[in-house]
């Protein structure tokens, strides 16, 4: 019987344990598959069990390892996959009661890629109803109810890619595969304590997901820490012919031994703190914040307060998910059948969306041009930005979440940099209130996604908040 410590490994971790035959890819996916079924259900992190086609497959990639065709480190190792990603073996409900039987005959190209990288997929995860595209202002706006963060369950896992940040925290699966329109990663890695990356918009095809918003989507991973963060992202970055939007990215799987060696000769990274990002934060966000800035000047050199490009990056945000998102759900909206979803601010949002004119929307669209500019020349600057994840720890289940934290009005660079398509990487920093994870941020210039990796696999270097878990009365 596998040791509960196993479930909550690095994908590092479990890929030298399984290409050394200690531990069988069956035996560790019917563990996971036992903690998904017993904690997931507990949580609301779950949409899906995948039960039998994930035997199937780990026992494929068993068969192939002990036949010597090893396919590198996601051989073997479970996965979980946000509900909005077409899988052929399980329904697809997007998180929402309109959709709660749909199918598709196909898998997603990031799911195909994970597959043809012997990753085994063992739960589809709960996300909040059409990644919050018709708008919600409570945790439970979702087909699967609540998501509850693992390290206090009172609290929210973090939207809409719920289920993949509560699913990888309480050791539900080894990673899993989230979406980001305008902070989806970002939220549900600070509130549950992992790392999350969001890379630059186009670098993951986005074929066979769900689309809300064409120009601001984007596909990426969930992890324990940076490191396997870069080696999932190896393995679903690239060019696909089924995605228009998609563009090659010269990316290679990090290493541990490159990193430190490299550490002792490379130039120090200029970081920019964003101005007005941490000083009206909860206290312990700003504490937390702080004493991170402090390790990273062992290693980079580090500017305060530096101000993002004036821009109205909320509304332009708004204006263009609102127009695009009642694009993608018109059919939806118009037949009326957007009244069965679970958020009543979901039921009327996409009337009020539909109403965005083509002027404002390509007010909003020109906008960005200048906004990528003006971050081009602040990156010729800095290598990378950086700010808090999120300005408060995780919002309580059981109220509004303009009720939760009044007084808070730190500023987030979330939005822009959704806005300009650059990546970005979260990862934990801390504890807060109520035991709850805080996170930090950094931002690199599009396809700086190396840059990323590195400055939080050399801060994770020096830290051990990426290896804490929750409680275990709770996981």
């Amino acid at each position: 019987m596998l040791s509960e410590q196993i479930f909550f490994s690095s994908i590092t971790e479990l890929a030298a344990q399984i290409r050394a035959r200690r531990i069988s890819p069956v035996e560790l996916t019917e563990g996971y598959l036992q903690r998904l079924e017993k904690i997931g259900a507990r949580l609301g992190a779950v949409a899906t069990v995948m039960r039998e086609s994930a035997l199937k497959e780990a026992r494929e990639a068993e068969r192939e390892i002990r036949a010597g065709r090893y396919r590198g480190p996601l051989h073997g190792v479970p996965y979980g996959a946000k509900d909005l990603l077409a899988t052929r073996d399980a329904k697809t409900t997007w998180g929402a009661a309109p959709y709660k039987d749909q199918r598709f005959d196909y898998d997603a190209t990031v799911i195909k890629k994970l597959r043809a990288a012997g990753a085994v997929l063992v739960a589809k995860l709960s996300m909040i109803e059409l990644a919050g595209g018709m708008g919600y202002n409570r945790a439970d706006a979702s087909l699967t109810g609540t998501c509850r963060t693992p390290w206090n369950p009172d609290f929210w896992s973090g939207g809409s890619s719920s289920g993949p940040g509560a699913g990888v925290a309480a050791g539900l699966v080894a990673f899993a595969i989230g979406s980001e329109t305008s902070g989806s990663i970002i939220t549900p890695a600070a509130f549950c304590g992992v790392s999350g990356f969001r890379p630059t918009y186009g670098a993951v095809s986005r074929h066979g997901a769900m689309a809300l918003c064409w120009t601001l989507d984007k596909l990426g991973p969930m992890c324990r820490n940076a490191e396997d963060c870069g080696i999932v992202l190896a393995a679903i970055a690239g060019v696909d012919p089924l995605d228009p939007t998609s563009r090659p990215l010269k990316f290679n799987a990090p290493s541990q031994r490159r990193t430190s060696r490299a550490r002792k000769t490379a130039t120090r990274p200029r970081v920019a703190v964003m101005k007005d990002s941490y000083d009206k934060a909860q206290p312990a966000v700003r504490e937390n914040f702080l004493g991170a800035l402090g390790v990273l000047k062992e290693f980079a050199s580090v500017e305060m307060d530096v101000a993002l490009p004036d821009f109205p990056y909320s509304p332009t945000v708004g204006t263009i998910v609102d127009a695009e998102g009642a694009s993608a759900f018109r059919e939806l909206i118009e037949s009326g059948r957007v009244k069965e979803l679970a958020s009543k601010q979901g039921q009327i949002g996409g009337y009020a969306a539909s109403l965005v004119t083509a002027v404002d929307y390509l007010h909003a669209m020109r906008m960005r041009v200048p906004m990528r500019r003006a971050w081009g020349e602040t990156f010729q600057k800095y290598d990378l930005l950086v700010a808090p994840s999120r300005s408060t720890v995780a919002y309580p289940v059981d109220k509004n979440f303009e009720e939760a934290y009044p007084g808070i009005t730190a500023s987030s660079p979330i939005g822009a940099s959704n806005l300009v398509g650059v990546p970005v990487i979260s990862i934990p920093n801390g504890l807060g209130e109520n035991n709850l994870p805080t996170g930090i941020q950094f931002i690199a210039p599009a396809w700086g996604e190396r840059a990323l990796i590195d400055i939080a696999m050399r801060y994770q270097q020096e830290t051990d908040w990426h290896a804490r878990r929750p409680p275990s009365p709770v996981v």
